[in-house]
């Protein structure tokens, strides 16, 4: 029989994150929150006087202390709130602080537009001198974007209407996470159960076929009932970005995206562009998949269900520790260290509780710890999160150490190379240490899974993102059937001529949250390529590699992200990050064959 979950206060203290090292209670956070309020006004005494250097000064430490006041608060709010996310208390707490980050964002609005009304040879001299220096990449980054920056009053209008614009974004969580309901369905034990998506994870990796087909057609049948508001929503907040974007004079959404990380648009189109001259590895994948489960014909609800039975684990936290310290040992001793303080010091949020929020993230502030959330549950997969949330910390930790607080957050597209290089080591050296023929296949697989999902589908997610912004562009309404169409003829394209791509699937783009992220899903996809480089590297040149891509971690963005991953040895610009990946995946295939063969 399941056992009911804990309340949080019946989880032991050393099993939970040390949050109250931000703030030991309420009433500390209810006095800085007072503080904020009263240190934000001062901003405004600034406006028209960023031309003197001295002012220019002020602003910016004033402007820094009020910003890490701010964070340390809102990852207060939020931690408390995902601890429990029943406690109406911290819920409160939460919507205060960020509705308020709204009216910090609209007060800082002038010092753009102010800092481009000043003369340009001016202030780069103002930059040189030695108190300012270290803002001149800050400032420069601004310059660049000159042609895109709006006027005081335009800014700030944008900053206001901030929140309305997320609109199509809130619709579409309260529609899926909280309105759509999904009738029961037949469990393998024959039982009838309540389909939630948190549990059609598990049923589309059952190994009982009935199961996984109930449990597809099931899913997608109810989000094809809201096609209609699905699609309004979507195509709105498309529209919503498309107007931004012509608003600030960009060519079109893609550039308005990339070009403010400098990120050449060409990264995108020849990451979609090397996917697209390779998918024959992935119309192999699915062909070795139907041989080895020894199907008639392959549909779209096999591809999740493991070719070889998940191994029975129970494995203890501390064990998952020890484990994921072996993998990472090729990473040295210095970032080993690190590792296992951020995991006695209280870094990590182990076990459920009820009401915890699900999944797992990283989190924290230039004035925080980093933190980990985990909903830790004993399996292989677990320990794998947990090497994936902390290279995330453990990045924000090195940039946060080397870097001054306006340079200490990496970019998005540098944000999941730390943690998937973790997985990769992780991996490689599970499947490198394991005899057991049944588990290594299991690994072998696990692995496949992670370039198929993490690569393959993500760029395919990419080239729906680019199709649907253009045609908004070009005044092209787009219905319901127009994005199910579009899904359809990508699903067809992406897994060959040995699947059948089945009319269910046509909906999927409706369930992915993603998209109301402009131009995000990509950057999956470039961060695996650029974590197996790395990975590969490590592996192969050891200690000098090492300390080029701890030179990496320490970077945070004091430099463009591109640049960044080049002076690490990592060059995104170019196709071999992704070729060298899909070469990975066929030497995965191989190593499968050969063990199924033998």
């Amino acid at each position: 029989m399941a056992t009911s979950l804990k309340k949080r206060e019946e989880i032991e203290n050393q099993f939970k994150w040390k949050v109250e090292k931000i703030y030991k209670n309420t009433d500390e956070f209810e006095k800085d929150f007072k503080r904020l309020q009263e240190m934000l006004p001062e901003i405004l005494k600034y406006q028209g006087k960023l031309n003197e250097e001295d002012k220019l000064l002020e602003y910016l430490k004033l402007d820094e202390k009020i910003s890490r006041l701010a964070g340390k608060l809102v990852i207060y709010a939020h931690m408390k709130h995902d601890e429990d996310t029943g406690n109406s208390t911290y819920q409160s707490l939460k919507d205060k602080i960020f509705a308020y980050i709204a009216e910090l964002s609209s007060k800082q609005a002038f010092f753009v537009p102010e800092i481009l009304s000043i003369n340009e040879d001016t202030l780069r001299k103002s930059l040189e001198k030695e108190e300012l220096k270290m803002y001149k990449f800050m400032i420069e980054d601004i310059l660049k974007k000159k042609d895109h920056i709006l006027s005081k009053e335009k800014e700030e209008l944008l900053a206001a209407v901030s929140d309305c614009m997320q609109g199509p974004e809130k619709i579409y969580s309260a529609l899926s996470d909280a309105d759509i309901t999904f009738p029961e369905i037949k469990n393998e034990d024959g039982e009838m159960e309540e389909l939630t998506e948190a549990k059609y994870n598990r049923f589309i990796q059952s190994k009982d076929r009935a199961v996984r087909e109930d449990a597809f057609k099931t899913l997608f049948d109810t989000f094809k009932k809201y096609k209609n508001t699905m699609a309004a929503s979507l195509t709105s907040n498309v529209k919503n970005f498309v107007f931004n974007s012509k608003t600030r004079k960009y060519k079109n959404s893609l550039e308005s995206s990339l070009k403010p990380n400098n990120i050449p648009v060409e990264v995108y189109h020849n990451t979609v562009k090397t996917i697209d001259d390779n998918l024959d590895s992935l119309h192999r994948y699915v062909k070795v998949k139907k041989k080895l489960l020894n199907l008639d014909e392959i549909h779209m609800y096999d591809l999740y269900v493991p070719l070889i039975d998940t191994p029975k684990t129970h494995i203890e936290f501390d064990e998952a520790v020890e484990i994921v310290k072996k993998g990472l040992n090729p990473l040295g001793e210095e970032y080993l260290n690190i590792f296992t303080k951020g995991i006695k010091d209280g870094w990590v949020d182990i076990y459920p509780n009820k009401n915890k929020r699900g999944g797992a993230y990283s989190t924290g502030d230039y004035d925080t710890m980093p933190y980990v959330l985990l909903n830790y549950d004993y399996k292989l997969n677990d320990v794998s999160t947990l090497a994936h949330e902390m290279g995330h910390s453990i990045h924000s930790y090195y940039s946060r150490k080397n870097q001054p607080y306006i340079y200490s957050d990496y970019s998005l597209f540098c944000a999941e190379v730390a943690s998937t290089t973790n997985e990769k080591l992780l991996i490689h050296h599970l499947i490198e240490n394991e005899k057991d023929k049944n588990k290594k296949l299991f690994l072998i697989n696990q692995e496949l899974e992670q370039i198929r999902t993490t690569v393959f589908r993500q760029v395919m997610f990419a080239e729906f993102e680019l199709i649907t912004h253009e045609n908004i562009e070009k005044g092209i309404p787009l219905t319901g059937d127009d994005l199910c169409k579009i899904w359809h003829d990508l699903n067809v394209k992406y897994f060959g001529e040995d699947i059948i791509v089945d009319e269910e699937i046509d909906i999927e783009w409706a369930r992915i949250p993603h998209f109301y992220w402009d131009f995000y899903v990509y950057q999956y996809a470039t961060g695996y390529a650029a974590a197996n480089s790395f990975a590969n590297s490590i592996l192969e040149n050891g200690k000098e590699k090492v300390e080029k891509y701890k030179g990496f971690l320490k970077s945070g963005s004091f430099d463009y992200p591109i640049e960044v991953l080049k002076k690490a040895g990592v060059d995104m610009t170019s196709p071999k990050p992704v070729e060298d990946t899909i070469k990975r995946f066929n030497e995965l295939l191989d190593m499968m064959e050969g063990i199924c063969d033998n």
